[in-house]
Formats: structure tokens, sequence, C-alpha cells
């Protein structure tokens, strides 16, 4: 593997981490979001967006604090995250399937790292296997986190409207996501990276941008037909 792109996979690596530091620490030091799996979301999105999570923390995310609502609430006034265009609504939306998936991944791969499943002979197969149904589940439990309190809903009925709103919007992520880890592993390399190598991780930072370009325009219809609460 080229030395050089696995020093800018390390610096790329680093600044996802880094950026997820700079949002946890904010979030636990005085500025909790008022719905709380938002404090997970922020931080696990940075991991793979970096410097664009944090924009997008501190020009969004910081509208939607615990003490920005209660402040809107004793004015009188709508909370400042419910004035948010509709297009930056989407993508909040598709970042919170994003952390879903990016947390499956996270386990998915390290798990298969130590007990591999191979499929026509390729362990990335038998990772992407595992992979989309272990996000599909955590997918559902971040949605149902939004979704039950938002709208009031039992267990059961939760679970369900989180299924629903959440199947079609991670299946799009996956197809982003799938699409060029199998462009990195077949095109541009020719083999399958160790996960053990950064490049393999930085690959996936790219995968996940990807994801999320592919599964924007259908949180868009998600939101419009209202299967997804607007957040």
């Amino acid at each position: 593997m080229n030395p050089t792109l696995q020093t800018i996979a390390i610096i790329f690596l680093l600044i996802g981490v880094a950026s997820a530091l700079v949002i946890a620490i904010d979030l636990f030091a005085g500025h909790p979001q008022q719905m709380w799996i938002m404090n997970l979301v922020w931080p696990i999105n940075a991991l793979y967006a970096g410097p664009l999570a944090l924009w997008s923390y501190f020009t969004v995310g910081r509208l939607s604090t615990r003490r920005a609502v209660q402040e809107a609430k004793a004015r009188g006034e709508d909370p400042p995250g419910k004035k948010k265009a509709f297009w930056q609504m989407v993508a909040l939306g598709t970042s919170h399937c994003g952390a879903g998936c990016s947390l499956a991944d996270l386990v998915a791969e390290w798990t298969l790292f130590f007990f591999p499943l191979i499929l026509f002979g390729m362990k990335i197969f038998g990772a992407w296997t595992i992979d989309y149904f272990v996000a599909l589940a955590f997918g559902i439990i971040f949605q149902f986190f939004t979704i039950a309190p938002m709208r009031g809903l039992s267990l059961g009925e939760g679970l369900l409207a989180a299924a629903k709103a959440d199947f079609l919007s991670l299946t799009a992520w996956q197809v982003g996501m799938y699409g060029w880890m199998a462009i990195a592993t077949f095109l541009i390399f020719g083999h399958e990276i160790e996960k053990t190598n950064p490049v393999f991780w930085f690959m996936m930072q790219i995968a996940m941008l990807v994801g999320f370009l592919t599964s924007y325009p259908v949180n868009w219809w998600l939101l419009r037909s209202g299967i997804k609460e607007k957040m």
C-alpha cells in the first residue's frame, strides 16, 4: 500500500476523531440537544464528515439545544430549530440515518475482523450482508427515539413507524456506501483492504459521504410525505 496514501488516510481519520471530540465536548459542557438521541448523532457523524459536521453542528445543531428550546417556549415562540430551511431539515434527517450506519459499520466490521463471513469467495460480500442488517437495526433504534417521543407512540407503534421511516433511507445510504467500496476494492486497488489498514477506514469515510448523497433525495421524499419527522 502506498505510504503517502496511508499518511493521508491517518490524517483524515484523526480529523474525524478530533471533530467528533469537539462536538462531544460542546454538547456535554453545556449545550445538550433537546432531543437526547442527537447527542449521539452529531459526534458519530463527525467521525466521517469531519469539518463539514463541525460546520453543520455549530450552524444548525446549536439551534436545537435544550436551552434554546426552553428559552423560546418561555417567550411563547417556536424553537429556533423549527425555523430551519427545509433542505437543512432533510440534511439533518439524512445524517440521523448516517449515525446508525456509522455505528453499525464500526461494530460489524470489527466483529467480522475476528469472525469473518465469506460469501461468494470474498469477505467483503459477507461484510456487506451483515453490515446491512446491523445498520438497519441501529437505524430503527435511532429513529424510534426520534419518532416515538414526537408522536407519543407506544413501543410497538414506535418501532413500526421507525422501521417505515428508516428502511428506504438506510437502503439508499447503503447503496451509495457499497457502491463506493466496490469501486475502491475492485477498480482502484484491485483487492480487499484489510480492516487494520487506515486506508480501509479512509475509504469508509468517503463511502459514508457518498451514502449521504444517495440517501438525501429519499429523505426529502420521506419528510415531504410525513413518514419521517422534521427535526
